[in-house]
């Protein structure tokens, strides 16, 4: 007689999926704005004199706010897939779920171990099953088990005949061939992080190889700026901007870095005039790295972009035009030019922000040139790919510490010897909480400070 004949007597995956999206991006979007843009010199925060970003200068307490962030939306979406799976009534919603919550994992996990390296992984969010203390996986391992999270998805998605719930998925409104889609860009993307790897390098440039030229019909990619994975703000609860409720005077404090600013102006980017503020009728930004007690004048800010609702960007068509770029030049793959792709790249990023190409890409700066070295491409293309990230989560960071592109300039009051920091820490909560795990981890992949590798960094 207690039991309602009307809902459900379990949380469905579809009442999860949307929730768990709407916190991971927005969470993604403040990392973008507090770290991803200082260590990239976007921006340069001049609020207070210490603890500045831009100058390396990284507290403990930072790491806090997104291993949590992180961790607590992976508990929603593993919970999408078991109970997706126990759903008996539905095979074809159940396999979507299933795959859908596969790439998210993936998704969320990479950005992790890219922020901290060796992380909990496979015992991760196990509480319910009395694993309070997870260990660390090694990155490698992790890295091995999200291919194959990926790989499995693909294959799920092959079968699957209809679309879920629009209203469970503000990324795609329910189109499981556009997750499909997405899920082997994100393979893309993180088989080229390893392909300098010596030991993976050989395995990861052949699967790129058979995504591309060898199978591409079996791995369908984000082809068109519409297929990008963002999720669009609406403006109305619950797809409401993390930042449409701080004040512009938030967002007056970070101003725009003057090698952010001056690569567009002199570049004549069409995007300049969505991103960034005048100064006195100029785009005028100020210095990172500075020294201490020398704060510049205050110029251009990027307040435009207070309410903007292409922040939510998780990975887009430009990405993967400048990832098949990269691959081209390289010679890895035949059936793309890299020119071809550069240029896609390039026009797909300005024409996502509502922007006419106009004669830019056969600017001085921009325009490509076959004849030049690899690593005078490879500076063009992560200039644009630096472009294309822009808001998304760490990965503008992430990529320059894989590539050392785009180059960025040095200021005299950085900190950390200079050097531009490899990770953030572990929070000071999991060492306190787990700290057998976290010692295990500190003896396998090397001191916990802001110069340790990645194992995708090391030779």
């Amino acid at each position: 007689m207690n039991t309602d004949p009307n809902t459900s007597e379990k949380v469905l995956a579809e009442n999860l999926l949307a929730r768990a999206l709407v916190q991971t991006v927005s969470s993604n979007m403040n990392r973008s704005r507090t770290i991803t843009n200082e260590l990239m010199q976007v921006t340069v925060n001049t609020l207070v004199e210490t603890d500045r970003i831009f100058r390396y200068d990284i507290r403990r307490n930072i790491a806090e706010a997104p291993w949590n962030g992180w961790y607590t939306q992976l508990t929603n979406f593993k919970d999408v897939y078991k109970f997706a799976q126990e759903n008996t009534v539905d095979e074809n919603n159940t396999k979507a779920y299933m795959a859908i919550s596969l790439i998210c994992q993936a998704w969320v996990h990479s950005i992790i171990t890219d922020t901290y390296g060796d992380t909990p992984y496979s015992e991760s969010n196990r509480a319910r099953d009395g694993i309070y203390a997870p260990k660390f996986d090694l990155q490698e391992d992790i890295y091995a088990d999200m291919f194959a999270k990926l790989e499995e998805a693909n294959n799920i998605l092959k079968g699957v005949t209809k679309n879920v719930s629009s209203v469970s998925d503000p990324v795609y409104k329910g189109n499981v061939s556009l997750w499909r889609k997405f899920g082997n860009s994100l393979y893309l993307r993180l088989l080229l992080r390893v392909s300098g790897k010596a030991e993976v390098a050989a395995n990861a440039v052949a699967k790129i190889k058979e995504i591309v030229d060898v199978n591409p019909a079996n791995y369908p990619i984000i082809n068109t700026n519409e297929e990008s994975a963002i999720l669009r703000w609406t403006g109305l609860t619950p797809f409401n901007s993390p930042f449409a409720n701080m004040q512009d005077s938030d967002w007056r404090y970070p101003k725009a870095c003057s090698y952010f600013v001056d690569k567009l102006d002199l570049s004549a980017d069409p995007c300049i005039s969505r991103w960034i503020t005048e100064f006195n009728g100029l785009y005028e930004g100020i210095p990172s790295g500075y020294t201490y007690g020398e704060t510049p004048t205050a110029k251009s800010n990027i307040v435009y972009l207070r309410t903007e609702p292409l922040l939510g960007n998780m990975l887009n068509y430009a990405e993967v035009q400048l990832i098949l770029a990269e691959a081209a030049a390289k010679g890895w793959v035949t059936s793309k030019n890299a020119k071809t792709c550069y240029d896609a790249g390039a026009t797909a990023r300005i024409t996502l922000w509502g922007r006419s190409v106009g004669n830019y890409l056969n600017g001085t700066m921009v325009a490509w040139n076959e004849s030049a070295t690899l690593e005078a491409k490879m500076e063009k293309i992560h200039w644009q790919k630096y472009l294309a990230l822009f808001y998304t989560d760490m990965q503008a960071w992430v990529e320059y510490r894989r590539t050392g592109h785009p180059v960025l300039p040095k200021g005299a009051g950085l900190r950390n010897d200079g050097i531009m920091p490899t990770r953030l820490f572990y929070p000071i909560s999991i060492q306190a909480a787990n700290a057998t795990n976290y010692n295990n981890a500190v003896s396998a992949q090397g001191p916990d400070d802001l110069k340790t590798l990645m194992w995708w960094q090391k030779p």
